[in-house]
């Protein structure tokens, strides 16, 4: 497989994405906002359309286009804060029907382009795009090692971070945008349909077997590299959609470990009671 250049760019796209994907996709989780990752990652198609009625790189509008979706998304979420899934219902509902007007518009835009970024293509990886993802990889790890304490404060209990004086607000927009642009960054190989699920179900593996905070980032991350590799070799060689078999080996990994996990448990407690009798 890796005779192929285009194989070896989209392993190294693979394995940044396995690393930032988990990374972020475990604060949106304990942040109960992992429907904003879908959010986003729908709200991208109005980039791509508005990319080819333009007639400019979709990457980079898409690129805009997710950061201001990003801004406006921590807006809805203050007004309303009793309801905060109304935000993603807004988003989203709206990002889909912005991106099928702009395709109306511009006489109907090409299957294939369109399903490039709404299933991924690992053919059409650049090097630029890898070293996109590079540059992101170590953006992110930087801010997670400045940021970790307050992060974690903000991502358990946004009162106490108040109290703390930590700028709540402006942290969350951050937090957004890193990731708006981490989707819009990841969609071109995951496709947006998919990215979601790449983002957050690593992190819900991680959760349940890691036992500390920084446990559960640690096993997201190697978990992101197992399925995110092996996904990729069997989209290459069973010539299937890479997001789709990414995302199908993670399914399957959750449920092996869920059932895992749940098994032990079960024989723990039988141990114990038979301990005491």
């Amino acid at each position: 497989m890796l005779t192929y250049e285009f194989m070896r760019r989209a392993l190294f796209a693979a394995l940044g994405i396995s690393v930032i994907a988990p990374m972020l996709g475990v604060f949106l989780v304990i942040r109960r906002q992992s429907l904003m990752a879908d959010t986003l990652s729908h709200v991208s198609l109005a980039g791509v359309a508005l990319g080819f009625f333009l007639n400019l790189d979709p990457s980079l509008t898409t690129l805009l286009v997710v950061i201001v979706a990003a801004v406006v998304l921590e807006y809805l979420r203050m007004v309303y804060k009793t309801y905060s899934e109304v935000s993603t219902a807004i988003l989203m509902s709206g990002g889909l029907a912005l991106a099928l007007v702009l395709m109306n518009l511009n006489g109907g835009t090409s299957s294939t382009s369109i399903q490039q970024y709404l299933f991924g293509s690992i053919v059409t990886i650049s090097w630029s795009q890898v070293y996109l993802l590079v540059g992101l990889l170590f953006l992110i790890l930087i801010l997670f090692l400045l940021f970790r304490r307050p992060m974690y404060v903000l991502t358990f209990d946004e009162s106490t971070a108040f109290v703390d004086g930590l700028p709540i607000v402006w942290m969350s927009i951050l937090f957004n945008v890193i990731t708006g642009v981490a989707i819009a960054v990841m969609i071109p190989i995951a496709g947006a349909l998919l990215v979601s699920a790449i983002m957050i179900l690593p992190a819900a593996i991680g959760m349940r077997i890691g036992r500390s905070f920084n446990a559960v980032i640690l096993l997201s991350m190697m978990i992101g590299v197992i399925g995110m590799v092996s996904g990729l070799y069997s989209s290459f060689y069973l010539e299937t959609p890479p997001g789709a078999s990414i995302t199908l080996i993670f399914i399957a990994m959750f449920l092996v470990v869920g059932l895992g996990k749940s098994l032990y448990i079960r024989m723990r407690k039988a141990r114990q009671k038979g301990n005491l009798s």
